[in-house]
């Protein structure tokens, strides 16, 4: 079966901490439907050249408020892609009460949602092999904690601490459309 078959016409937010590897799965996973959309949350922060509010653990109320930004425009942008027909994948690391609140700015449905959720081990070593140090002021575990703790169990969470992001895109296929899936928020 093809993944459109499977996927549908959605939308589909992945979520983790840094180096889940949402950014890897999003896109494999957008490359397997034939009319698809990746949308890199983070491109939106780094749209901003002065004046951007980095996000540290203890965040000013300006990098909350471009974080919020950040969010929106990446539900907007999905909608709009959806709204012309394509399969859109939006990632981002959305934690705590931050991913109920993103759900109900998609306005789109189906929506899936998938959080990426490797042990602290698979991160760390994740990291250590990539090009990117995403942890300089953040520590694995308490962006752990915060995802584990904090955020709501909305979705489909998988451990993906032994999985590589073909056997992830495969289980999200495979689970997603029964599992994923979260309804209209309650207005």
């Amino acid at each position: 079966m093809h993944a459109d078959d499977v996927i549908g016409h959605a939308i589909v937010l992945i979520t983790g901490i840094q180096a889940a590897g949402k950014s890897t799965v999003a896109q494999a996973l957008a490359e397997r439907l034939s009319r698809s959309v990746h949308v890199r949350g983070d491109v939106f922060r780094r749209m901003v050249v002065g004046g951007r509010a980095e996000m540290t653990p203890d965040p000013s109320d300006e990098a909350l408020s471009q974080l919020r930004l950040r969010y929106r425009l990446a539900a907007e942008v999905g909608d709009a892609y959806f709204d012309a027909g394509f399969t859109v994948i939006i990632q981002d690391v959305i934690l705590g009460d931050d991913l109920t609140d993103m759900i109900a700015m998609i306005r789109n449905r189906p929506l899936l949602v998938v959080v990426l959720a490797p042990s602290p081990e698979a991160i760390a070593a994740r990291e250590a092999a990539r090009g990117k140090a995403a942890y300089g002021v953040w520590a694995i575990e308490q962006l752990d904690e915060g995802l584990r703790r904090h955020t709501p169990r909305v979705g489909l969470w998988l451990d993906t601490s032994g999985q590589t992001p073909e056997d992830t895109v495969d289980e999200i296929l495979a689970r997603g459309p029964a599992e994923a899936s979260v309804p209209w928020p309650a207005r």
